[in-house]
Parts: C-alpha cells; structure tokens; sequence
C-alpha cells in the first residue's frame, strides 16, 4: 500500500510540475504575445494573477513574476489607453507572490528591483472630494509612479500614487509610503520616512546623525 502511495504521490507531484511549466507565461507562450513586450527570458509564473491591459504593459529580459500576482494597465479591459506603455516593469526583477501592479497613468519599475510578496504599487486613489457622493463613484485622481533601479521592497509594503523612490534603496516590509525619495536610502514606517541614509563620507548612518572621528581631540 505505501508503495502505491508513493508512486501516486510521484506521479501528482510531476502532474503538477508540468501544469506549472504549461501555465507559466512566457514570451513565446499564446499569452505572451499579448504584452506590448515581454523580454527574452522574462516569465510569469502559474498560477498567474488577474491581467489586463496587457498591450500597455512592458516587462523586461530575465524578470520573474511570481505566483497569483495581479497586473493592470486602466480601469478595465476593453479601453484604449493611448500609444504609450502605462505599466514599465525593467528587466532582472523579481516580483514577489500576490503582489498588485497596478497603473493608470504611468508606473515604471527599473531593473533590478526585488519585491517580497504581497507589495502593493498602484498610481491612482479614490478621492472624497464630494461628502454628499459616495467615494467609489468620484472620478479617481493618478498621479505617477516611479521605482530606481537596484531598489528592494519589502512584504506587504504599499507605494502610493506620485511616490518617486531613487535607486538601490530598500522600503522596509509594512511601510506606506508616498512622496519622493532619493536615492540609496531606507525608507520605513507608516507614513514612511527615511531611517538612514548613505554617504560616500559617512557609509550608512541615520538622518541628523553626526558622527565625531576617532581621530578627533
């Protein structure tokens, strides 16, 4: 009987394994064409999230996009956006696994960038302008959306409309952040702020922090 089972269980466990590689999006796969680009190598894993807008959605070579996330360029399928990408995803990323990407007036993501799971990125927000009108039904606002190369970003972070981070810096897990960052810098907290910063003179060290040199009297 164990014998049985373990034979059953091989043959589930290599089912499995092939449903993965088959359901997997790839840039030669049916499903790949439909991206304004898919870089060589790039590859969107199974099971694979809600997609849409994908002919205003470029992702870049070698980037992997992990289990169940969710990427989309308007507000539903169907609308012409437009000549120019909405959703900018460089090449050599790794997006963690239920993350949300979500773009309707410009979000880039450089190369490079590595994300945990669950982040959630998105250019627009609901407005309550109107008290008398209730707020899923005022005219959202967009504002862009850009991440520097080399960034991390850590679980369950989220990045707001008009949030600019600079490149190779980290936004600590949690964090909600919007505004504009520079860059090698970490970014935590809710709101986030930066907690330290880099310095060719000083290396990394918190904001505000003056280091006196050993060699001082």
């Amino acid at each position: 009987m164990s014998i049985l089972r373990r034979a059953a269980g091989r043959l589930v466990h290599r089912g499995w394994g092939m449903v993965r590689t088959l359901g997997a999006v790839s840039p030669l796969s049916p499903a790949g064409y439909r991206f304004r680009h898919l870089g060589e190598g790039a590859c969107l894993a199974f099971p694979v999230g809600a997609i849409f807008g994908e002919e205003w959605i470029e992702i870049g070579a070698h980037t992997l996009v992990g289990e169940r996330v969710s990427i989309s360029a308007g507000m539903g399928p169907g609308v012409d956006l437009g000549p120019d990408p909405i959703v900018r995803i460089g090449g050599s990323c790794s997006i963690g696994r239920g993350s949300h990407i979500v773009g309707h007036q410009s979000l880039v993501i450089g190369s490079h960038v590595f994300t945990g799971p669950y982040v959630y990125i998105t250019d627009q927000n609901h407005v309550y302008d109107d008290p008398e009108v209730p707020i899923g039904r005022q005219w959202p606002r967009n504002n862009p959306v850009e991440i520097g190369d080399g960034c991390w970003l850590g679980a369950g972070a989220i990045i707001l409309p008009g949030t600019r981070i600079g490149r190779q810096s980290v936004v600590a897990g949690g964090a909600v952040v919007r505004g504009e960052f520079p860059d090698h810098c970490v970014i935590a907290g809710v709101p986030a702020r930066i907690v330290r910063t880099f310095t060719e003179e000083e290396g990394w060290h918190a904001p505000g922090v003056v280091r006196i040199s050993k060699t001082a009297s």
